[in-house]
């Protein structure tokens, strides 16, 4: 096969090293052969290191080292400003429209209500009949559809029906641009001006959540949300997704609800349906969610819930994980007799864990109780670096971080993309895969700005094609699908690599 080992260079430039290093080799100036056997062995220990590159890929990765070249001289480099001020000028790189065309395999790390751009919810959503809204004393906003005038909802304005609000307005794009400013954290403003720190920029982004959704939680508007949010994943090359879903109540126009399990099944039913009208897309499984926020007893409800939707939804549902602010919500050491699980209950675990930059708290145990609990990957994992021994185990149980570049950068984690902690964890090979997070609330969408991010930022000039093509096998080899759907799904990424290297090469 071709992307065999590259156990010769590696082997020689070990033995080169240990000769070296234990007094074998005496010389007043090196030999440059040691030399060179030194970097082909640490560019053989980076991720995709040992990937060996058929004629055309090469050619390509040619192509690629030349454009990045480009790209890290300009004076304007986007990984080294923030992503609200970089999103434009990563639009016009030729790297970033070669990322977009590539396929990505699966994104593992997406949240739920956060998948599908924001002008879509009001130019889609917003416009629907029935559609009331209100403004909070936050100065925030709150929708919800109903056959009738809804009760008050504390805290809030008299409701308006956006569709008689939009008759009496004579600039309509105004109030359209005011809603959609609302559902998103991305600002035209200095971005570190309007979050100046962590509690802001969190603040903000749960008012963003809550915001949206009375529209998203409307049965009607959850289904074409979720079948739009495949879709952008989709034509950005993505061919699998793991969800991350609370599976709210979904409520009908006369306010009726449904409950987890009919979530769940809908997300079921929708995701056959999308692969149906898309045979080259894989599918979609879901990972069920709480708030960190909860106390033990509900909890305990919560993860038995999780369990029998395990047993009764196999096939889509992967496991389980807390989301929320990691150092403002319960660290996972709080919830352990509720997550402890009986020797015959299967429940995998997905945890978020080390996104946080408070060094030695409690919180900061995340990722070592993460591992206590035998997660199946790791959500975020910023601090892992500072956690040596969580940092051996996971590579050695192969439990893969879940990078999530632009949101470690929005929510005040990291300023300069070329010093993220993945920087140094790629170039030792961890076992990772890239992920975007919340899209929809950091202006991006999809996976490639992300990817973006990490071959051009944190990747530096060292990170080449076989990084990409990786990081991209990654996703399928970290998933919770079986052994065997793994199987069906790396060929069917193959083939569409393939076409994608050929297609590309001048």
């Amino acid at each position: 096969m071709a992307d065999q080992l590259q156990r010769p260079y590696a082997a020689a430039a070990c033995l080169l090293l240990l000769q070296y290093l234990t007094g074998g080799i005496s010389m007043s100036i090196p030999d440059p052969k040691y030399r060179e056997a030194l970097i082909k062995l640490e560019t053989s220990m980076q991720t995709g290191g040992q990937l060996v590159l058929n004629d055309a890929e090469r050619r390509l990765d040619s192509l690629l080292f030349t454009m990045k070249q480009k790209e890290i001289a300009r004076p304007d480099f986007p990984p080294t400003m923030h992503f609200f001020k970089a999103r434009h000028l990563i639009r016009t790189s030729p790297i970033f429209n070669l990322l977009k065309k590539m396929p990505k395999g699966g994104a593992l790390h997406v949240h739920d209500f956060s998948m599908v751009d924001v002008e879509w919810l009001v130019k889609n959503v917003t416009y629907r009949p029935q559609c009331f809204m209100c403004v909070t004393d936050k100065q925030s906003i709150r929708f919800i559809f109903s056959s009738q005038l809804p009760k008050p909802l504390p805290h809030c304005s008299p409701w308006t029906l956006l569709e008689n609000l939009r008759a009496k307005m004579i600039n309509i794009t105004d109030l359209d641009n005011s809603i959609m400013g609302n559902l998103t954290l991305f600002t035209d403003e200095d971005p570190e001006t309007v979050y100046p720190s962590q509690d802001v920029v969190w603040d903000r982004f749960e008012q963003t959540f809550l915001a949206l959704w009375g529209l998203v939680t409307y049965a009607p508007v959850f289904r074409d949300y979720y079948y739009q949010g495949l879709t952008q994943f989709y034509m950005d090359n993505v061919m699998y997704l793991e969800l991350r879903a609370l599976l709210p109540e979904i409520y009908e126009l006369d306010g009726s609800t449904h409950d987890a399990a009919w979530t769940l099944k809908t997300y079921q039913e929708i995701t056959r349906q999308f692969t149906a009208d898309h045979p080259d897309f894989y599918g979609a499984r879901i990972i069920f969610t709480v708030h960190r926020g909860v106390n033990i007893t509900t909890m305990k409800g919560v993860v038995e819930k999780a369990v029998k939707l395990r047993r009764d939804f196999t096939d889509v549902m992967a496991g389980f994980d807390l989301v929320g602010r990691e150092d403002r919500g319960r660290p996972l050491w709080y919830f352990r007799e509720a997550l402890s699980l009986p020797k015959n209950v299967i429940l995998p675990f997905f945890f978020h864990a080390g996104e946080t930059d408070l060094e030695g708290t409690e919180v900061d145990q995340n990722l070592l109780d993460a591992l206590l609990f035998n997660t199946s990957r790791i959500g975020h994992g910023f601090a892992l670096p500072r956690h040596p021994v969580a940092k051996n185990i996971s590579r050695k149980r192969g439990v893969a971080l879940e990078v999530c570049p632009i949101s470690n950068q929005v929510l005040k984690l990291v300023n300069d993309m070329r010093n993220h902690p993945a920087a140094a964890l790629m170039l030792e090979n961890h076992p990772m895969v890239i992920s975007s997070d919340d899209p929809a609330m950091f202006g991006a969408c999809g996976l490639s700005y992300d990817f973006y991010e990490a071959f051009v930022g944190f990747g530096g000039l060292r990170s080449n094609l076989g990084t990409l093509k990786q990081l991209a096998m990654n996703s399928i080899k970290y998933s919770s699908l079986t052994p065997e759907q793994q199987k069906k799904a790396l060929a069917l990424w193959q083939r569409r690599w393939d076409e994608f290297v050929s297609n590309n090469v001048f």
